[in-house]
Parts: C-alpha cells; structure tokens; sequence
C-alpha cells in the first residue's frame, strides 16, 4: 500500500502531539491504517522545538501545505474561524482529505465545509473538536447507530470542571481558582469562551447534530456561564444531595431539540456528578442501549492528538481500499438530515433550585409558595439557614418540580418583587438525567 503523506498547519500543542506519536507509534499505526503515515509538511508562524522536524518540510505560510501536491490528508490545527475556513476550502478545492480539531469552525461553518467536501468527494473528520481523546463523534455516529439517541448531557469544557470541582472541594471562590487555572494554563488570558459557555456550545453543536442527523445551528444555542456562581450556592447544593456542574445539554423532541449549556444541579450519586478536576465526561442515552458514559481527558496535547490521528488512520484505510467516504459528515445520509429547529429555552422543562434572600419575617415562605404555586409550580424542598442570618435577611432554598421555564421566569420576577426580597433571586437547573 502507497504511504499517505500529511501536511500540518499549526505548530501548537497539539500539532506537536500529533508529530510525536506519529514517530514514536509508527509501526502500530501503520498496522492499523494498513499502510505506513508520513508527516511531509509542517506550515507554521515560527519553528518550535517542541517535536522533532527532522527531514519533515517547514514553512511558515499555511496556504503552501494545502496547495504541496504531494499532500494527501490536511492537519488544521490553527484554530479560530476566519483563516482556518479560508484554508480548510481551499484544501477541499484541492481534493484533500482534512482533519481538525477546531470546534468552532465546525459547529458555525460546518453546514458549509460538509457540502464542499461531498461535492469534492473528500473527507472532512473532526472527532478532536469535542471532547480531546473520548471518542464521542465515532461512539455516536457508528457505535450506536443502531439507537434513537433520545438525550446526551456532558461536561464538555475541563476549565469550567477544575473550578466548579476546586469551589467544592476546598470552598475557595470562582475568582481566586480561576486565577489558578489562568496561571496552570487551563484557562486562556480571556476566559470567556470557557467559563460563559460558547466553548462547550460549540461542542454541543456537534454532538447534537451527530446524535439526532440535524444541521450544526450554533447561533441558536442557550449558553449561561458560571462566573456567577457563588460558594454558596456550591454549598447548599451539596447539603441537598447535588452537585453543581456546567452541563451541555441536548435533548430530541418531536417538534424540535433543546440545545443548551447552563450550571446544572445534578444529583451526587449520578455519575456525572463525580466527574472532578479537568476530566470530560457525556452520558448518552440511546432507546436500545440505554445509558452509557464516556470519560477521559477533554484537552491536551496527546490525548487530542490521539483523536487526530485516528481520524488519519481512518481515512489512510479508505484512500487505499479507494472508500471515500465511509461514514457520513453527521452520521446520517444527507437527505435523512431532518430539518429539526433549536427549542428556545423559554420551552424547556427542568427542576429549579432557587436561593432568595428574604427578610426574617412570618408570612414570606407562604407569600413565595403562593406565587410559585399560581404558576403551577410544586415545591420539592425548602431549606432555610437561620445561622447565616444577617441584618434581618435570611437565605431560603428551594428545590422546585419540574416546570416549563417560562413558567419559572415568571414567578421569579414576581418574587424579586416583593419587598421582602432582596436582590436577584439565584436560579439554576436541574437534571435528573433521565429520559
């Protein structure tokens, strides 16, 4: 069998990763892929000493390794939206096979970059764009393809973990551990994409479209970040039985999907709940199969690389038995793509954990219930916290049924009404994770 020749464009952590198992597994991996890999050319800004280049060509314009005719499969490891599009469809144009990591160039321009590899008959793989080394694009698009997949949930962003794990563990609060994870290289300079959600949505795009065959619709997310969550909060959920995690949520309906990333009150015995540190974790659930969980490492230079290479190795094995295509971009033949919209969150149906700070006075717990209750809301719990009275105000928790969330956003600004109240009323989800 011809060896396939790469090119890489980008010379990063994971790019590096890449380089380094390729030379030190190249004898397994060619055992797999049925021919041996080669890394031809590399494209980045500057030489890093981080791998070894050796007899591999090194230049530093992108646009050179799409265009190197000796290139069969293209590594986009660039990052961002703009040049990486641009170098994706010219590689496309070219008739190369692409390979990336880049989560949020497939879930906003994935639509696009899928329709002109069918029409180029070249492959476009992306399993490292969700969740680093789990294998969650090939276990939904082939291991269950025999299932309906009714929901997923998941802990998609480690960042957002290690600090929710760290308020928990050791009460410190989001501002101190965040700094932490900044100064460990978990966080960016900028946090926001990880710590307001617009990272895990990107990956929830993708697994939602590959787990019910609906075209990537990033732009109608529901994202909700975590910088407002206090220790407190981490605290009372632990005294009823919860854990508070940053969960990408998606889940089917007949008239369309929920599509959103939100803190989540998640029941400490579930598993989820005991995903901790940096670690990423989704638990699918399918109508044959039932539940299954999938764990591992969400970031970092091998474990995303090892993503990397085994969409390499899957498409080596389709060039040389001249496959194509061998599974579809999402999972599903283009025409079963069904044409499904993104719920709005004012639709969807949860469990509310609420924490309102109302003066220490009789008659404010029934002047709550009354409002809850006019919305037909039912009060699971409620927990008040005498010792932490302080200038006549006291914090009371409540654990609410389920309920549509308009129906909750309504009695909420009815409660931070009453003059009882003071300030906003903290509300988060809760799931059960159930079908």
């Amino acid at each position: 069998m011809k060896p396939v020749k790469l090119g890489i464009c980008g010379l990063g952590t994971v790019a590096s990763g890449a380089v380094n198992i390729l030379k030190r597994n190249a004898e397994s991996i060619a055992g797999r892929a049925g021919c041996s890999i080669e890394v031809i050319q590399v494209g980045s800004r500057r030489l890093k000493d981080n791998c070894d280049l050796a007899g591999v060509d090194f230049t530093t314009d992108v646009f050179d390794v799409v265009c190197n005719p000796e290139v069969d499969v293209v590594i986009e490891l660039i990052g961002g939206y703009d040049v990486a599009k641009e170098l994706v469809l010219k590689a496309i144009e070219n008739g190369k096979h692409v390979v990336t990591a880049n989560k949020a160039l497939i879930a906003v321009h994935g639509n696009e970059i899928f329709a002109a590899a069918a029409e180029k008959n070249v492959t476009v793989a992306y399993e490292a764009a969700v969740a680093g080394g789990i294998p969650i694009i090939k276990a939904l698009r082939e291991g269950m393809a025999a299932n309906k997949i009714n929901w997923l949930a998941g802990i998609i962003n480690g960042t957002g973990n290690f600090i929710l794990t760290e308020m928990k563990d050791k009460g410190r609060d989001f501002a101190d551990v965040l700094k932490e994870a900044q100064d460990l290289g978990y966080a960016e300079a900028d946090p926001t994409f990880d710590v307001e959600g617009i990272d895990a949505a990107h990956k929830l795009t993708i697994m939602a479209s590959a787990a019910f065959g609906v075209p990537l619709q990033f732009d109608s997310a529901y994202t909700e970040g975590i910088s407002q969550l206090s220790t407190a909060d981490v605290e009372y959920a632990e005294e009823l039985g919860y854990r508070i995690k940053h969960l990408g949520i998606t889940r089917l309906h007949k008239d369309g999907f929920e599509l959103r990333v939100h803190p989540t009150l998640v029941p400490e015995k579930q598993l989820l709940a005991k995903v901790d540190g940096v670690m990423n974790s989704v638990l699918v659930d399918g109508d044959a199969v039932g539940q299954t969980l999938y764990y591992g490492a969400g970031a970092g230079s091998e474990a995303t690389a090892s993503a990397v290479i085994a969409d390499v190795v899957d498409i080596a094995r389709a060039i040389n038995v001249d496959a194509g295509v061998m599974v579809p971009y999402l999972g599903f033949s283009p025409e079963k793509i069904t044409d499904l919209s993104v719920l709005p969150i004012d639709e969807i149906v949860s469990a509310y954990y609420l924490r309102i700070l109302a003066s220490d006075h009789s008659g404010v717990l029934a002047k709550v219930a009354s409002i809850l209750s006019e919305q037909g809301i039912n009060i699971e719990s409620v927990m008040q916290k005498e010792s932490e009275l302080q200038d006549g105000k006291i914090p009371m928790i409540m654990l609410t049924h389920e309920v549509k969330e308009k129906n909750i956003n309504v009695a909420i600004e009815q409660i931070e009404a009453l003059s009882e109240i003071e300030g906003k009323v903290v509300r988060i989800r809760v799931e059960h994770l159930s079908s």
